[in-house]
């Protein structure tokens, strides 16, 4: 996503290469009959890399190059690439911009078709790589990968050259049947998504018509994505079936993101669309027994909405994906909400059914293999998510969830009361204590601690939050506990704080920092690009498990980000001023140099003597909070 934004000070000023467009050659047209009985598999890859993800997407067809089309497998792939990120030959293609229909052999590539300057986020271009594909290259089984950003529901890609023009789920389903039908073929038998965020409840709904089986992950991916050699076992096995062969890359991913250290956080299901009229007809049921049952049941769900496993998640709330685990969140509803237990149930069951198989890293501990879109407050709720048509059941809950959110009488809405608040030291760091008022009890969902600094206009600066502890027995007492430390991020030449969430997951045992950051491409000091970077750690020994920056496009979609080193990173703090309005301002005036794998971060405890701003919040599921604090000095 980029934002307009006047930073404070002057990034370096580089100068930007000039992006160049060629005159596009009309592609050829694919034959009009059936395409001819053949044996074996062909695998098309639609890979949309005119993007900052070209160099990852380009290493991944060459790992495709290493098992290569022969008997038995035949590999085709439609590469649009941009003048911007890559210069390099393509197994033996000199560099291009724009589009190559081209066909994959072993270590080299053949060109088919000069498709041109062509907008990947436009569905015909889509559907005619389909139809050609399969139509130059039959064979009995037929598996389609689509490649680029992901952004969950709102779809894929971000054709740089295109105006970032991206795919809607129905654009890809319009695209992807008229392929077919043009190739006179009734269905794929595996569709893949090696893009961030694509394995929701609303994607495989709406492909569930156009392929067997479906393969795509919950989280957000990091760059180097799936591991293509494992497509091996189609040209070891021609007769191989979807299921074998959907497991080997499930499992290649698994391995190559053990091996390349990104494996804490990944997710990759396997999803039977051929069981997702089941799960249909589960989540209407769900989500009607759900908006029957709002005024009662929506602070269960709420609780269960704040703490349930999510993906895309990012401190700014205009920045996250608001996507949750739809297994788990259904449990943890089923397990508190009696009189809709059947209902979740079902849901857990059809779900079982459809994934029958996956894989999650130690932070995506228990991840069912889909998510579905929940924001937690209607302020948040991306309007276009109404004309996603797989999503009509669970947009009249989330109507009905936002009312009762909205019902909730002023008195039961959350609030510590007279405002008092015990601060006090220990060995864990600083404290905070207070009670909120007891007629909303049981409207609350969420308690936090967050700190910073307090100016002299009475605005503060905060450098980070994490949940604190609600008292089980009803009391109302809510503890937050500060450890005294502030992240810093530096390049060897500026230091800057950094602001983070804090999340513990206590039966994976790890834990997940995430930090807002600002990347500024060279010679740009005003329009900016929203980053992430996530870090999980073992809790026990300190030990980083796996850090990636994910970076969001001006289509809104993600992917790892590709930096240049001459950029400038930039980390966004958020302030809160003396009216009690907020916003993310740059941490630093200077920004550091986004020479991503020299970054170093560090925890640094506060000075003694230290002035301190600390808050606790509370916030019941209408969205409304409250909030105490206290302005102590670190002893």
């Amino acid at each position: 996503m980029r934002r307009r934004w006047s930073v404070l000070g002057a990034a370096a000023s580089l100068l930007v290469a000039a992006g160049c467009t060629s005159e596009p050659e009309e592609p050829a047209e694919p034959s009009a009959a059936a395409a001819a009985d053949g044996e074996g598999w062909t695998v098309l890859v639609y890979s949309i890399a005119d993007t900052d993800l070209e160099p990852y997407l380009l290493a991944d067809l060459e790992e495709f190059a290493e098992v290569g089309s022969q008997d038995g497998l035949q590999v085709a792939a439609m590469v649009d690439r941009s003048a911007d990120y890559s210069s390099d030959p393509f197994l033996g293609l000199d560099d291009w911009v724009g589009a190559k229909y081209v066909s994959i052999g072993q270590g080299e590539a053949t060109e088919l078709a000069d498709v041109g300057d062509v907008d990947t986020g436009d569905p015909t271009p889509l559907a005619d790589f389909i139809a050609a594909g399969i139509t130059d290259h039959p064979a009995e089984h037929y598996a389609l990968v689509i490649s680029d950003h992901g952004a969950s529901w709102p779809g894929v890609g971000g054709d740089e050259g295109s105006d970032f023009s991206s795919l809607s789920l129905e654009e890809i389903r319009s695209g992807i049947a008229d392929g077919l039908d043009q190739a006179g073929v009734e269905k794929l038998d595996l569709l893949g998504f090696d893009a961030c965020l694509m394995a929701t409840y609303e994607t495989a709904s709406t492909m569930a018509p156009l392929a067997d089986r479906m393969i795509a992950s919950q989280e957000l991916e990091p760059g180097h994505g799936w591991d293509y050699r494992a497509f091996q076992v189609a040209a070891d096995d021609p007769a191989v079936d979807v299921d074998t062969l959907g497991t080997a890359i499930v499992d290649g991913f698994a391995a190559q993101a053990e091996e390349a250290g990104t494996g804490a956080d990944i997710t990759l299901s396997m999803i039977d669309l051929t069981a997702m009229d089941a799960v249909d007809e589960a989540v209407a049921a769900f989500g009607e027994a759900l908006g029957e049952r709002a005024a009662a049941v929506a602070p269960v769900v709420g609780r269960e909405r704040a703490s349930v496993l999510s993906f895309g998640r990012d401190p700014d709330p205009e920045v996250d994906t608001h996507m949750a685990d739809l297994g788990l969140l259904a449990a943890e509803i089923g397990v508190d909400a009696l009189d809709v237990s059947d209902q979740a149930d079902a849901v857990i069951r059809a779900l079982d059914d459809a994934v029958p198989y996956k894989i999650a890293g130690p932070a995506a501990l228990g991840a069912s293999g889909l998510s579905i879109y929940f924001p937690p407050t209607e302020d948040l709720l991306n309007p276009d998510y109404a004309s996603v048509e797989s999503a009509q059941a669970w947009s009249e809950f989330l109507a009905s969830y936002f009312d009762a959110g909205k019902a909730i009488p002023v008195e039961q809405q959350a609030s510590f009361g007279d405002g008092s608040v015990e601060a006090f030291f220990d060995e864990d760091g600083l404290n905070l204590f207070a009670t909120f008022a007891e007629a909303a009890a049981e409207n609350v969902v969420w308690s936090s601690i967050s700190y910073g600094e307090l100016a002299d206009d009475g605005s503060v600066t905060f450098f980070g939050e994490e949940e604190a502890d609600i008292a089980e027995d009803g009391s109302g007492g809510v503890l937050g506990i500060y450890d005294l430390t502030v992240m810093t991020i530096s390049d060897g030449i500026d230091t800057s704080y950094a602001y983070l969430t804090l999340a513990w997951d206590d039966e994976a045992e790890v834990g997940t920092i995430d930090v807002p950051l600002a990347y500024f491409e060279p010679g740009e000091d005003e329009e900016y690009r929203d980053v992430t970077l996530t870090i999980t750690f073992d809790p026990e020994t300190g030990d980083v498990l796996n850090e990636t920056y994910y970076g969001t496009t001006s289509a809104g979609t993600y992917g790892e980000l590709t930096a240049d080193p001459e950029g400038i990173i930039v980390p966004k703090l958020l302030v809160v001023a003396a009216d009690g309005s907020s916003s993310w301002e740059p941490a630093t005036d200077v920004g550091l140099y986004a020479d991503l794998p020299s970054l170093q971060y560090d925890f640094e405890t506060l000075e003694s003597g230290t002035a301190l701003f600390a808050q606790l919040s509370v916030t019941d599921f209408g969205g409304n909070s409250d909030a105490v604090s206290a302005e102590v000095v670190v002893p």
